[in-house]
């Protein structure tokens, strides 16, 4: 089992940078894909970033070229580097660890952490 705990959402202002952290339970890095998802109210949710198991990233238009994710082994430990955030950002974001497949790579998630808050407002 593993279980997944969000850190450093919270307010900032439009153009402000937050880095999100996700501190794994359980060594994840050996086994799973990690993701982080968004959800802002009224929306669906979605997927923002994800990286592999041998470093490859992925982003979603609304986050290529401000967004950075990353991970730790070491710290069992993986991170969001949010830069130039516009209110549209607002949203609890989730970390996730998950596998890609099929002849796609789809994501697709097994663990999901409880999620953090960010909001970006003057």
């Amino acid at each position: 089992q593993v279980q997944l705990v969000e850190s450093g959402g919270g307010l900032v202002q439009p153009g402000g940078s937050l880095r999100l952290s996700c501190a794994a339970s359980g060594s994840i890095f050996s086994i799973h894909a990690k993701g982080w998802y968004r959800q802002a109210p009224g929306k669906e949710r979605e997927l923002v970033a994800t990286i592999s198991f041998g470093g490859s990233t992925n982003y979603a238009d609304s986050a290529k070229g401000r967004f950075a994710i990353s991970g730790d082994s070491a710290k069992n430990t993986v991170y969001l580097q949010m830069n130039s955030l516009k209110p549209e950002d607002t949203a609890v974001y989730y970390c996730t660890a998950g596998r890609f497949r099929g002849v796609r790579g789809t994501y697709y998630v097994d663990y999901w952490g409880q999620g953090t808050q960010v909001t970006v407002s003057s």
